[in-house]
């Protein structure tokens, strides 16, 4: 059955309710800034070594994570809101930020592996989030596009592994603005549905 989405979405199995996510917009919001300012250190610092990235990669990942995280136990509140995605992705990528510190002499093969891994998981959690989210609010497609970014991205690395690490830094950066751009933008469309509720 197809229902408006300006209408209560409950028909449907799995129907949400976008307000309780709505309240952690802000965490969101931050995730995007991280995200972009991330991306700006990594074309700042084009020659970093590997060992600089993996540092630098790792606070990202687990700052992203906490974020995550953070946005999902916030919007527990409604036991219709489908937070486990948000859940997961917290948690991945609090495991990739404490596998970057306790292990910061990974090869760059791993490392590379590792962030390809971390992206495509991350996009396809993203991509679900959205789907969930399509009758209950409008620009949905920013999150999709968010997660199709990840998986773009993170498949483009596995399959190119061995790529210098100047251009695996450019790539880096590249996808951390350009998701923490679409990030910010959803978030702002969760401030508005917030406000109005």
């Amino acid at each position: 059955m197809h229902t408006s989405r300006h209408e209560p979405y409950t028909l449907t199995p799995g129907a949400t309710g976008v307000r309780p996510l709505a309240r952690s917009w802000w965490m969101l919001l931050l995730r995007g800034v991280v995200s972009i300012l991330f991306g700006i250190a990594a074309f700042v610092w084009p020659g970093l070594t590997v060992l600089a990235l993996t540092l630098l990669y790792g606070a990202f990942a687990m700052a992203d994570g906490i974020l995550s995280l953070g946005a999902a136990l916030r919007g527990t509140g409604d036991r219709s809101i489908p937070t486990w995605w948000l859940v997961v992705i917290g948690l991945l990528g609090i495991a990739a930020g404490a596998v970057a510190f306790l292990w910061p002499g990974l090869t760059a093969f791993a490392l590379v592996i590792m962030i390809g891994a971390w992206a495509v998981t991350m996009g396809v959690l993203e991509i679900i989030g959205a789907i969930w989210l399509r009758h209950e609010i409008e620009d949905e497609w920013l999150l999709i596009a968010a997660g199709i970014l990840s998986v773009l991205f993170g498949a483009a690395i596995l399959l190119k592994p061995g790529a210098g690490a100047l251009a695996l830094a450019w790539a880096i950066g590249a996808y951390a603005i350009l998701s923490g751009i679409l990030l910010v933008a959803f978030s702002l469309r969760l401030k508005r549905v917030h406000e109005r509720a």
